[in-house]
């Protein structure tokens, strides 16, 4: 009877999951039909599917054509994973820390975390500036990776230190009398582990990092370092907007986050599931 209830709630909590991931994808939808329609079709019935007289692809020509838009795409690729890579390193190293070992500033550096949640980065904008500034980092993508790393961190450490409290410590106990070191227990028994968590971290971080225009547009406006997004904007003016070029944009910048999405799909799954069963 446990048995049958708890495949209930599991079956239950994937519907939800499949409920809003149809919701989130809709808007997606949209722009991608729409891109291939010529701008005419676009006003007239925007849920229609491009047919033989709608269809066109000169939005994906004027981007390619126009903008440096493979320019945009690498320096995108090479913040967002840039960014999840030490996010997911530092915050799970630090969620170790915080969980497992017991040391003077334990609580502070947890109230610290705690407001990182609640405090939005961006409200410290101009301090960020002038630290940058400072730095000579302005106009580089290493001042937005590391923009990123910390306004990634606080959510990560607190995702992944439950999940590390999850962990059974007769399994950490026990390969300690075995002679392993921290550093290899870390990486050898708890980063194995607490994969699904670090996959639902992932995606919750390469999103915002993905669609950001705020920080990309004050840290690093110069062409060379511009992201998709910051790209993006040159085709929509104050009195004419290119709808083409920018659904084709906008497709195409969809594209990655699409692929790392369904990478990191059963992970995210198992992770935002793994105490519906309980």
């Amino acid at each position: 009877m446990k048995i049958r209830h708890d495949r209930a709630k599991a079956l239950m909590v994937h519907a939800v999951l499949l409920t809003y991931t149809l919701i989130a994808l809709f808007p997606i939808w949209v722009v991608i039909i729409n891109a291939f329609k010529s701008r005419k079709a676009i006003f007239n019935d925007p849920l229609a599917l491009p047919t033989a007289d709608t269809f066109s692809i000169v939005g994906f020509e004027e981007v390619l054509l126009r903008s440096e838009f493979d320019v945009f795409f690498s320096n995108s690729m090479i913040v967002t994973l840039t960014s999840i890579f030490f996010v997911l390193l530092f915050g799970a190293m630090i969620a170790w820390a915080l969980t497992e070992y017991k040391f003077k500033g334990n609580l502070l550096i947890a109230v610290l975390v705690a407001m990182g949640i609640m405090i939005p980065i961006r409200l410290g904008t101009v301090s960020i500036l002038q630290l940058m500034s400072d730095l000579n980092l302005v106009n580089t993508l290493t001042a937005l990776v590391l923009v990123y790393i910390a306004q990634g961190l606080p959510l990560a450490v607190y995702i992944l230190s439950e999940f590390i409290r999850q962990i059974p410590k007769d399994l950490k106990e026990a390969a300690r009398c075995d002679g392993v070191g921290e550093i290899k227990i870390f990486f050898a028994i708890i980063v194995p582990l607490i994969k699904p968590a670090m996959a639902t971290v992932a995606v919750f971080t390469m999103i915002p990092i993905w669609n950001d225009l705020w920080f990309p547009l004050i840290l690093a406006p110069s062409e060379g370092n511009q992201t998709i997004t910051l790209g993006v904007q040159q085709f929509i003016g104050q009195f004419v907007t290119d709808w083409n070029s920018v659904l084709a944009a906008l497709t195409l910048a969809i594209l990655p986050i699409l692929v790392l999405y369904l990478i990191f799909s059963r992970q995210l799954i198992r992770g935002l599931t793994s105490g519906a069963v309980k």
